[in-house]
Protein backbone atom coordinates (compact mmCIF):
# COMPACT_ATOMS: atom_id res chain seq x y z
CA UNK A 1 0.00 0.00 0.00
CA UNK A 2 1.60 3.30 -1.28
CA UNK A 3 1.24 6.29 1.55
CA UNK A 4 -1.59 7.89 -0.29
CA UNK A 5 -3.39 4.89 0.01
CA UNK A 6 -2.47 4.77 3.76
CA UNK A 7 -3.61 8.16 4.13
CA UNK A 8 -7.17 7.55 2.61
CA UNK A 9 -7.46 4.20 4.66
CA UNK A 10 -6.61 6.61 7.92
CA UNK A 11 -9.39 8.69 7.17
CA UNK A 12 -12.38 5.78 6.47
CA UNK A 13 -15.54 6.27 8.47
CA UNK A 14 -15.48 2.70 9.39
CA UNK A 15 -12.28 2.98 11.11
CA UNK A 16 -13.09 2.13 15.54
CA UNK A 17 -13.41 6.20 16.86
CA UNK A 18 -11.73 7.15 20.31
CA UNK A 19 -15.08 7.02 22.39
CA UNK A 20 -14.96 3.03 20.94
CA UNK A 21 -11.29 2.90 22.15
CA UNK A 22 -12.75 4.79 25.50
CA UNK A 23 -15.45 2.46 26.07
CA UNK A 24 -13.09 -0.34 25.80
CA UNK A 25 -10.45 0.61 27.67
CA UNK A 26 -11.51 3.15 30.19
CA UNK A 27 -13.70 2.10 33.72
CA UNK A 28 -16.43 4.33 34.77
CA UNK A 29 -15.84 7.14 32.13
CA UNK A 30 -17.18 10.36 32.97
CA UNK A 31 -17.38 13.06 30.37
CA UNK A 32 -16.86 16.54 31.21
CA UNK A 33 -18.24 19.65 29.36
CA UNK A 34 -17.12 22.97 28.58
CA UNK A 35 -13.84 25.57 28.50
CA UNK A 36 -15.37 27.63 31.48
CA UNK A 37 -14.99 30.53 28.93
CA UNK A 38 -17.58 30.25 26.15
CA UNK A 39 -18.70 26.90 24.89
CA UNK A 40 -18.38 22.97 24.63
CA UNK A 41 -16.46 21.47 21.68
CA UNK A 42 -17.68 18.21 21.20
CA UNK A 43 -14.43 17.56 19.33
CA UNK A 44 -12.22 17.58 22.43
CA UNK A 45 -13.70 14.39 24.53
CA UNK A 46 -12.06 15.27 28.06
CA UNK A 47 -13.22 13.24 31.15
CA UNK A 48 -12.01 10.78 34.12
CA UNK A 49 -12.13 7.24 34.19
CA UNK A 50 -9.63 4.48 35.21
CA UNK A 51 -6.64 2.32 33.69
CA UNK A 52 -8.02 -0.66 36.22
CA UNK A 53 -7.04 0.87 39.37
CA UNK A 54 -5.74 3.71 38.75
CA UNK A 55 -7.68 7.53 37.78
CA UNK A 56 -6.57 8.76 34.69
CA UNK A 57 -7.15 11.95 32.57
CA UNK A 58 -8.42 10.97 29.05
CA UNK A 59 -8.87 13.39 26.77
CA UNK A 60 -9.42 12.68 22.79
CA UNK A 61 -9.98 14.44 19.79
CA UNK A 62 -13.21 12.48 18.18
CA UNK A 63 -14.19 12.39 14.60
CA UNK A 64 -18.60 11.08 15.54
CA UNK A 65 -19.85 7.44 14.83
CA UNK A 66 -22.32 8.34 12.30
CA UNK A 67 -22.84 11.32 9.77
CA UNK A 68 -24.99 13.60 12.47
CA UNK A 69 -22.71 12.84 15.06
CA UNK A 70 -19.39 13.73 12.27
CA UNK A 71 -21.46 16.81 11.87
CA UNK A 72 -21.90 17.61 15.74
CA UNK A 73 -18.22 16.98 15.96
CA UNK A 74 -16.89 18.97 13.02
CA UNK A 75 -15.26 15.73 12.05
CA UNK A 76 -12.66 16.23 14.51
CA UNK A 77 -11.47 19.25 13.74
CA UNK A 78 -11.75 20.90 17.31
CA UNK A 79 -12.57 24.62 18.00
CA UNK A 80 -10.18 26.59 20.84
CA UNK A 81 -12.97 26.31 23.07
CA UNK A 82 -11.80 22.52 22.67
CA UNK A 83 -8.25 23.03 23.53
CA UNK A 84 -8.95 25.58 26.00
CA UNK A 85 -11.27 22.36 27.90
CA UNK A 86 -8.14 20.11 27.61
CA UNK A 87 -6.27 22.77 28.95
CA UNK A 88 -8.22 22.64 31.92
CA UNK A 89 -7.83 19.48 32.33
CA UNK A 90 -4.77 19.44 32.05
CA UNK A 91 -4.30 21.02 35.48
CA UNK A 92 -6.67 19.45 37.11
CA UNK A 93 -4.49 15.82 35.89
CA UNK A 94 -1.46 18.45 37.54
CA UNK A 95 -2.79 19.23 40.31
CA UNK A 96 -4.65 15.87 41.75
CA UNK A 97 -1.71 13.52 40.11
CA UNK A 98 -3.29 11.86 37.37
CA UNK A 99 -1.47 10.46 34.43
CA UNK A 100 -3.07 11.54 30.89
CA UNK A 101 -4.13 9.93 28.24
CA UNK A 102 -4.71 11.42 25.03
CA UNK A 103 -6.35 9.51 22.05
CA UNK A 104 -5.65 11.33 18.36
CA UNK A 105 -7.98 11.21 15.11
CA UNK A 106 -8.11 14.68 13.21
CA UNK A 107 -7.24 16.32 10.06
CA UNK A 108 -6.34 19.22 12.17
CA UNK A 109 -7.68 21.57 14.01
CA UNK A 110 -10.47 24.41 12.64
CA UNK A 111 -9.45 26.98 10.69
CA UNK A 112 -12.84 28.87 10.42
CA UNK A 113 -13.11 32.69 10.74
CA UNK A 114 -14.42 32.06 14.23
CA UNK A 115 -11.56 29.79 15.08
CA UNK A 116 -9.33 32.58 14.46
CA UNK A 117 -11.43 35.30 16.17
CA UNK A 118 -11.22 33.31 19.72
CA UNK A 119 -7.70 32.79 19.23
CA UNK A 120 -7.11 29.39 17.65
CA UNK A 121 -2.85 29.75 17.66
CA UNK A 122 -3.14 30.37 21.22
CA UNK A 123 -5.16 28.03 22.51
CA UNK A 124 -2.79 24.93 20.58
CA UNK A 125 0.49 26.80 21.81
CA UNK A 126 -0.63 27.50 25.73
CA UNK A 127 -1.84 23.86 25.81
CA UNK A 128 1.62 23.01 23.89
CA UNK A 129 3.02 24.88 26.83
CA UNK A 130 0.72 23.07 29.44
CA UNK A 131 1.68 19.91 28.61
CA UNK A 132 5.32 19.68 27.85
CA UNK A 133 5.77 21.29 31.50
CA UNK A 134 3.32 18.54 33.30
CA UNK A 135 4.86 16.30 36.11
CA UNK A 136 2.43 13.49 35.71
CA UNK A 137 3.00 10.92 32.61
CA UNK A 138 1.07 11.67 29.35
CA UNK A 139 0.80 9.25 27.23
CA UNK A 140 -0.37 9.24 23.47
CA UNK A 141 -1.80 7.43 20.96
CA UNK A 142 -2.56 8.46 17.30
CA UNK A 143 -5.67 6.02 16.22
CA UNK A 144 -6.40 7.72 12.87
CA UNK A 145 -5.01 10.70 11.33
CA UNK A 146 -3.02 12.89 13.56
CA UNK A 147 -2.80 16.22 11.47
CA UNK A 148 -0.98 19.26 12.21
CA UNK A 149 -0.99 21.80 15.31
CA UNK A 150 -4.11 20.40 16.13
CA UNK A 151 -3.19 16.61 17.03
CA UNK A 152 0.52 17.69 18.14
CA UNK A 153 -1.48 19.54 20.97
CA UNK A 154 -2.13 16.35 22.30
CA UNK A 155 0.89 14.63 21.58
CA UNK A 156 3.62 16.71 23.29
CA UNK A 157 3.54 13.66 25.48
CA UNK A 158 6.13 11.55 27.04
CA UNK A 159 5.24 8.58 24.92
CA UNK A 160 3.57 8.54 21.45
CA UNK A 161 2.47 4.88 19.57
CA UNK A 162 0.86 4.94 16.22
CA UNK A 163 -2.01 2.05 15.41
CA UNK A 164 -0.30 0.38 12.20
CA UNK A 165 -2.76 2.42 9.94
CA UNK A 166 -2.40 5.52 11.45
CA UNK A 167 -1.00 8.68 9.32
CA UNK A 168 1.36 11.77 11.19
CA UNK A 169 1.96 14.68 9.20
CA UNK A 170 2.61 18.74 9.62
CA UNK A 171 0.24 18.98 6.42
CA UNK A 172 -2.26 16.68 4.77
CA UNK A 173 -1.07 15.79 1.59
CA UNK A 174 -3.71 17.73 -0.75
CA UNK A 175 -2.53 21.03 1.31
CA UNK A 176 1.46 19.99 0.37
CA UNK A 177 0.66 19.32 -2.99
CA UNK A 178 -1.24 23.01 -3.78
CA UNK A 179 1.49 24.91 -1.58
CA UNK A 180 4.84 22.82 -2.89
CA UNK A 181 3.42 21.85 -6.41
CA UNK A 182 1.10 24.40 -7.21
CA UNK A 183 -0.76 21.04 -8.82
CA UNK A 184 -3.40 18.93 -6.62
CA UNK A 185 -2.43 16.28 -9.11
CA UNK A 186 0.92 15.66 -7.31
CA UNK A 187 -1.12 14.52 -4.30
CA UNK A 188 0.73 10.52 -4.15
CA UNK A 189 4.04 12.48 -4.70
CA UNK A 190 3.53 14.68 -1.51
CA UNK A 191 2.08 11.71 0.55
CA UNK A 192 5.44 9.86 0.21
CA UNK A 193 7.80 13.22 0.42
CA UNK A 194 5.91 13.78 3.28
CA UNK A 195 7.07 10.48 5.35
CA UNK A 196 4.31 10.68 6.97
CA UNK A 197 2.82 6.35 7.59
CA UNK A 198 3.65 4.66 10.93
CA UNK A 199 6.39 2.93 9.32
CA UNK A 200 8.18 5.80 8.68
CA UNK A 201 7.21 7.87 12.08
CA UNK A 202 9.30 5.22 13.73
CA UNK A 203 11.84 4.94 11.32
CA UNK A 204 12.39 8.62 11.96
CA UNK A 205 11.90 8.38 15.88
CA UNK A 206 9.17 10.43 16.05
CA UNK A 207 7.05 7.87 17.60
CA UNK A 208 8.07 4.90 20.20
CA UNK A 209 6.30 1.90 18.47
CA UNK A 210 3.37 0.68 16.28
CA UNK A 211 0.45 -1.43 17.11
CA UNK A 212 -0.47 -3.99 15.02
CA UNK A 213 -4.29 -4.12 13.73
CA UNK A 214 -4.76 -7.17 11.74
CA UNK A 215 -6.50 -9.08 14.27
CA UNK A 216 -9.71 -6.77 14.79
CA UNK A 217 -10.62 -3.93 17.48
CA UNK A 218 -11.13 -6.32 20.68
CA UNK A 219 -7.35 -7.63 20.18
CA UNK A 220 -6.37 -3.63 19.20
CA UNK A 221 -7.98 -2.05 22.31
CA UNK A 222 -6.11 -4.73 24.52
CA UNK A 223 -3.27 -4.09 23.20
CA UNK A 224 -3.67 -0.42 23.50
CA UNK A 225 -4.62 -0.77 27.46
CA UNK A 226 -2.03 -3.39 27.51
CA UNK A 227 0.73 -0.40 26.32
CA UNK A 228 -0.75 2.53 28.41
CA UNK A 229 -0.49 -0.04 31.65
CA UNK A 230 2.68 -0.86 31.31
CA UNK A 231 4.22 2.50 30.57
CA UNK A 232 1.81 3.83 33.76
CA UNK A 233 3.71 1.12 36.04
CA UNK A 234 6.64 2.27 34.87
CA UNK A 235 6.11 5.89 35.65
CA UNK A 236 4.24 5.07 39.06
CA UNK A 237 8.26 4.75 41.16
CA UNK A 238 9.45 8.03 38.63
CA UNK A 239 9.58 11.57 40.43
CA UNK A 240 7.44 14.51 38.77
CA UNK A 241 11.00 15.67 38.06
CA UNK A 242 11.98 13.02 36.49
CA UNK A 243 8.99 12.49 34.44
CA UNK A 244 9.40 16.09 32.90
CA UNK A 245 13.09 15.82 32.09
CA UNK A 246 12.37 12.60 30.48
CA UNK A 247 9.75 14.62 28.59
CA UNK A 248 12.01 17.53 27.54
CA UNK A 249 14.73 14.81 26.61
CA UNK A 250 12.37 13.29 24.09
CA UNK A 251 11.96 16.00 22.27
CA UNK A 252 15.43 16.78 22.38
CA UNK A 253 15.83 14.22 20.26
CA UNK A 254 13.48 14.33 17.98
CA UNK A 255 15.16 14.32 13.95
CA UNK A 256 18.51 12.66 14.90
CA UNK A 257 17.41 9.66 12.65
CA UNK A 258 16.42 11.72 10.17
CA UNK A 259 18.64 10.89 7.04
Amino acid sequence: MGAYEQVQAARLPQRPDALQYIRAMVGDFVELFGDRRFADDAALVAGLGYLNDTCVTVLALEKGEDNLDRLRRNFGSAQPEGYRKALWHLRQAEKFRRPVLCLIDTAGAACGIGAEERGQGQAIAEMLHEMMGLKVPVLSLIIGEGGSGGALALAAANRVWMLEGAVYSVLSPEGAASIIWKDAGKVRQASEALKLTARDMLALGVVEGLIPEEDGFDATAAAVKRKFELALARYAGMSGEGILRERYRRFRKLGEGAP
